[in-house]
């Protein structure tokens, strides 16, 4: 990105030196199924360790920013960055998978997958494929290959070739109508299952007949269990595997996820609408109310009993204004704002719902307090940023993104995988395509070549607690759909990053190569302190254009391991990339 070179003054930079003061953090250790005892808790700066009880509690004093390290012979280690409003930590632990370092035994010792990765230009007997290059000689059982030299150039597509090359393999249909390869024979319990293809590391369940045949530098038939393991029960049929000259055969216009993994919707999400049956009883009951002074007394009935849960008064806010009683949904918040105080998790799950409303300045006020809260969170510069440009203060906006920039290329703030940045980017970009003439002259604006040229649906997801937990599932109007794991089990290294940078947000963009209805839906896996979390969506429509418009919506996340329908979209559209 281009360096801005504006005519304004930096804020002043704030300390950025985090709290220090110690406290004790507690909870419960299981293995998914039962309480865990003797496993070992150690801080990484304080040096403290203690192990769990026969029940599987634990407490330790610690301070935020520091590592909790938990480990168990057996099982896999987890780490959780302390944070502000740490307290309690549940954690489950799961079965360590030991994986070898994936090596060729020959009789001089071990190749390393670099060894083979200088090879592979000269050695026509390895193959690339998802997990590793392999080597046909050295692999167990036997495997089937062609070399580029070996194809016939008559055949139009895979069926041909593999119908031509290799008698004993069992080819269905043909290059217009499309079919299937039978690996394994009818002496194979499994002998009816479909081969699945990997070409260039890209898994496909469905027949790639698009592929050039002159285009195939390598392929193989990996037709035992010994070589198709690691493609997991998607493989019980065998793997055809491609190299292919280019190394990019797969169409570069197909991005959507959904139909690349040919995943299929069951249509078993729940509704928002059936998720009530799980609420809690004081939102049972307001809903069941028929006048203001009735839901009024519940909510006062209830007030104390919910004395030390913010949640019980965002639920009853929203309630409130959806209701249109507008004056106490107010007088509720101001009365009872110390369960808000410091907190910056209840700050910012009450400003999301400010936004739903479109109360952006109440909400400003809200990330302004989180800002000062955590100064070292780089969410606080997009939250801040976002907030100053929904109440039309594009000066403060731009001066926040010229901050954070200034801040990551003096060392005071890392992204070292860019995720954050490269979100960071996008928006300030976006703010300088449609509000740059309110900020820089006419001339200056000239000289900004915006990177950033993506034209469709633009959908941002964030959520206050950085402990939740959830899947994303996106169904595309083919009724195929695309998951987004987002939990310590399925990418660690995410939710590492997310910590260390200080961010609890994602985006997906979607362009119009597939028109029609899609849906969200969300499985919510939970946090660790065993409480509901707030999840904001921003859906912009006509991102990047002069109509461009937004929509915010909110959700609250409590019931676990259901997947729930969020909303639909409308549109022109396909997932294209995150």
């Amino acid at each position: 990105m281009k360096k801005l070179f504006l005519f304004f003054c930096l804020i002043p930079l704030m300390s950025f030196a985090q709290q220090v003061d110690s406290k004790i953090v507690k909870g419960i250790v299981k293995d998914n199924s039962a309480p865990m005892a003797n496993v070992a808790i150690t801080t990484s700066a304080t040096q403290n360790s203690v192990y769990t009880d026969k029940d599987g509690k634990y407490n330790i004093e610690t301070v935020s920013g520091e590592t909790l390290t938990f480990s168990y012979t057996g099982m896999e280690s987890v780490e959780i960055m302390v944070e502000d409003v740490t307290r309690i930590l549940n954690i489950t632990m799961y079965p360590k998978i030991e994986q070898l370092e994936e090596v060729t035994v020959i009789k001089s010792g071990r190749k390393s997958q670099e060894d083979l990765q200088k090879e592979y230009a000269t050695n026509k007997r390895l193959i690339k494929t998802a997990y590793g290059i392999l080597d046909a000689d050295r692999a167990p059982g036997r495997v089937m290959m062609l070399n580029e030299n070996d194809i016939m150039p008559i055949g139009i597509c895979i069926l041909d070739v593999v119908r031509n090359e290799f008698p004993g393999i069992i080819v269905n249909g043909d290059c217009f109508n499309g079919g299937s390869i039978v690996i394994r024979g009818v002496g194979s319990i499994t002998f009816d299952a479909a081969a699945i293809y990997d070409i260039d590391g890209q898994i496909f369940t469905n027949t790639p007949i698009w592929v050039d045949v002159n285009n195939i530098k390598r392929l193989a038939i990996l037709n035992n269990f010994a070589t198709a393991t690691k493609y997991g029960g998607l493989a019980s049929g065998g793997v055809v595997v491609i190299n292919t000259v280019s190394g990019t055969q797969y169409p570069k216009t197909i991005m959507d996820q959904a139909r690349l993994r040919n995943n299929f919707y069951d249509n078993g999400a729940v509704s928002q609408r059936s998720l009530m049956k799980n609420a809690p009883e004081y939102l049972k009951e307001l809903h069941a109310s028929t006048t203001d002074d009735a839901a009024e007394t519940i909510f006062g009935n209830y007030l104390s009993k919910y004395s030390g849960s913010y949640y019980f008064l965002v639920d009853s806010y929203r309630f409130f204004m959806e209701r249109g009683n507008e004056t106490f949904a107010e007088a509720l918040i101001r009365e009872n704002f110390d369960r808000f105080n410091e907190n910056p998790v209840a700050l910012k799950s009450l400003a999301y719902v400010h936004d739903s409303f479109q109360e952006y300045g109440k909400a400003n006020e809200l990330y302004k307090e989180v800002f000062i809260l955590r100064p070292h969170y780089a969410q606080s510069y997009l939250d801040l940023a976002k907030s100053y440009r929904h109440i039309g203060d594009y000066q403060k906006a731009m001066g926040l993104h010229t901050r954070y920039e200034y801040l990551l290329e003096n060392g005071f703030m890392s992204d070292e995988q860019g995720e954050f940045s490269n979100l960071m980017d996008r928006e300030l970009n976006n703010l300088i395509a449609l509000k740059g003439g309110d900020l820089i002259s006419k001339k200056n604006l000239r000289k900004y070549a915006l990177e950033d040229d993506f034209k469709g649906t633009r959908l941002v997801f964030e959520w206050a607690d950085s402990e939740a937990e959830f899947d994303l599932q996106f169904v595309n109007p083919e009724n195929q759909y695309f998951k987004w794991q987002h939990s310590l089990k399925d990418d660690a290294d995410r939710i590492r990053d997310e910590k260390k940078v200080g961010y609890s947000v994602t985006e997906y963009l979607i362009d119009d190569s597939l028109p029609g209805t899609w849906k969200v839906n969300l499985n919510y896996l939970g946090n660790k302190s065993l409480t509901p979390t707030y999840l904001k969506a921003t859906v912009y429509h006509n991102y990047g254009s002069a109509s461009q418009r937004m929509e915010t919506k909110v959700f609250k996340l409590s019931t676990r391991d259901v997947n729930q329908e969020l909303f639909t979209l409308r549109i022109a559209s396909g997932i294209v990339s995150r």
